[in-house]
């Protein structure tokens, strides 16, 4: 009878083999760390998102809870709603300015200090500290500030000039759309202004590492080519810093979109609705108002919106990363 000879198992095998046993384990270790966080965000965030979307085409609008279907019918009401197109027309407006203002002062504060002056450190400082308040510190603040009879103002009027600030219910450039006067509501003014304050310094710091990322190599080859330092910055740091943009683009504009401690602390919707924002009137109808369908829609608008500017971004950067 013949005896079967069992082959020899190289080393190197046997290695391989400890190392997908032991990769194995390591797997195991790192789900059974993430898994009650995955389970948490499952059900606290995407699960609560669903469930705000069943509410927004019910008729769930009292005490009462009611959640016979009632299709668009919400959304609908919202975008007839004078309110809400005003919200739509101001969170329109506070992004592009915010955003703008936030991308200005960023770049033009990063590129002063990247030029190593003295105190560098102190003014750093200064400019990152109002990102260490919450939104309403800063709404309280600016609101006393900007007080048409106090703050400010009080300086203001011995020049013989006494702006309105947020109370102001002037719209600029406006013309009739819809419901509304479409342009540019003076109030927000107030707003942005003190949203800027506190987000510059996010921006600053996100292109002040990216000027000290850039070896100043590049710097020397363009001047002794004979480029200015205002041509070595148009065509050569900012196309640079180009990445850096579009991070603070998406960032800003995901605040300015759901933005709601910051209004709600300084102004709240403000006459004639001039400063109120979808967070403030989902806030409004549905805590106070009682009619959680009307304001399970808003939130779901605010989520799309704010989807628009994430989701591509997200896709662009997976697709950049393979």
């Amino acid at each position: 009878m013949e005896t079967v000879k069992e082959t020899p198992i190289a080393p190197s095998v046997k290695v391989q083999s400890a190392k997908k046993r032991k990769l194995s384990a390591d797997h195991l270790t790192a789900i059974g760390f993430l898994l009650p966080s995955f389970l948490l965000i499952l059900i606290f965030v995407y699960g609560f998102i669903c469930w705000t979307g069943y509410v927004s085409v019910s008729s769930w609008n009292s005490l009462v809870p009611d959640f016979s279907f009632a299709g668009l019918e919400n959304y609908l009401f919202l975008f007839q709603d004078f309110r809400f197109q005003a919200d739509l027309r101001n969170t329109l407006f506070f992004t592009i300015l915010f955003i703008g203002l936030v991308i200005v002062m960023g770049i033009l504060l990063a590129i002063l200090l990247d030029q190593k002056i003295k105190g560098e450190s102190i003014f750093r400082n200064i400019f990152f500290f109002p990102m260490a308040l919450s939104f309403v510190v800063t709404g309280v603040v600016w609101q006393w500030i900007l007080n048409p009879s106090t703050g400010v103002n009080l300086f203001l009027k011995s020049f013989g000039i006494q702006p309105k600030w947020y109370t102001d219910t002037d719209i600029l450039a406006g013309f009739k759309w819809g419901s509304i006067e479409f342009g540019l509501p003076a109030a927000l003014f107030a707003v942005v202004l003190a949203a800027v304050w506190q987000m510059t310094g996010f921006s600053l710091a996100m292109y002040l590492a990216g000027l000290r990322g850039i070896s100043e190599e590049v710097r020397e080859a363009a001047r002794m080519d004979g480029a200015s330092e205002f041509t070595i910055y148009r065509k050569i740091i900012l196309p640079l810093l180009r990445p850096i943009t579009v991070s603070v683009i998406i960032i800003m504009a995901h605040i300015s979109l759901k933005i709601f401690d910051l209004i709600y602390a300084m102004t709240g919707p403000g006459a004639n609705f001039v400063t109120d924002v979808p967070g403030v009137y989902m806030f409004e109808t549905t805590f106070r108002g009682n009619m959680y369908a009307n304001g399970a829609a808003i939130a779901i608008i605010m989520l799309l919106t704010v989807a628009i500017f994430i989701v591509p971004y997200l896709i662009s950067s997976r697709k950049g990363e393979t």
